[in-house]
């Protein structure tokens, strides 16, 4: 198992580069709506909602009403936002 492992951090290596590389909107758009089902996609944009509406001080509550998700994912999201570096917590 420690092989598949291995092999998921290099695919997802991979990916990041892949990503990364990607040099305007609408390409990432495409690349985005290519690797990802509309659901997935749909799901990724609500995730980056949950951090930016949180980063606004917008109550828990009031986000998970306003998105259409439970409690429990934006009270996942804040923890995930509390332990993005710094720099990285600004972008969003």
């Amino acid at each position: 198992m420690p092989a598949n492992v291995s092999l998921n951090d290099n695919f997802q290596a991979e990916l990041v580069r892949h990503l990364l590389a990607i040099d305007s909107p609408k390409a990432m758009h495409e690349a985005l709506a290519s690797l990802l089902t509309p659901a997935e996609y749909q799901e990724i944009s609500k995730r980056l909602q949950i951090f930016k509406l949180l980063r606004e001080g917008v109550p828990h509550r009031k986000i998970a009403e306003t998105l259409g998700v439970g409690i429990a994912t934006v009270s996942r999201g804040s923890r995930a936002l509390t332990t993005l570096p710094s720099s990285r917590n600004d972008d969003l």
